[in-house]
């Protein structure tokens, strides 16, 4: 596969790349919405993201900024207690699940492939939060990681190629 040059991804001036993903810093809420608002136009294949990282990292907030970028005017919300949103609103619908309440592998894996399958038909992003639950290998969806920075001030947020793109 290419690479993505640091010229055609510029985002802020806290980006790296490194080998096979990509790190930003961010800042504030706002940073975290332009990287997610900034992601479906330089990584048009994106089809799924799972996305791991501690409670209040800003996962659903970077979905916020992926669903700004879909033209979705619907509010984003987590999906904590319904397990799953879907927004069709969009240029792209997106399907947003959180598997943090489900804790038993197959169940979670049960979910995700019914909720996978409902996302193909729909042609839809899908994004995951809390992929861990998840015991299947998805060699076709990319990873990203938000994490506190260790000042506590900043997040990092990390941008993974999926597998079966890595080495190519």
């Amino acid at each position: 596969m290419k690479k993505v040059s640091e010229e055609k991804f510029k985002v802020s001036n806290s980006f790296a790349q490194q080998a096979n993903d990509f790190c930003w810093t961010l800042d504030k809420p706002e940073s975290t919405i332009s990287i997610g608002s900034t992601l479906t136009k330089k990584f048009p294949d994106l089809g799924i993201l799972l996305l791991q990282g501690p409670l209040g990292a800003g996962k659903t907030t970077l979905v916020k900024g992926i669903a700004k970028s879909l033209g979705i005017k619907e509010p984003i919300t987590s999906p904590t207690f319904p397990l799953s949103q879907h927004y069709h609103s969009g240029s792209t619908p997106l399907v947003h699940l959180d598997l943090y309440r489900i804790e038993e592998a197959k169940a979670a894996n049960e979910f995700f492939l019914q909720e996978e399958e409902e996302a193909k038909s729909l042609s839809a992003l899908m994004i995951v939060e809390w992929p861990e639950r998840l015991s299947i290998k998805l060699y076709d969806a990319w990873r990203g990681k938000l994490e506190y920075s260790s000042n506590k001030k900043t997040r990092v947020f990390q941008l993974f190629l999926p597998l079966n793109k890595v080495n190519n």
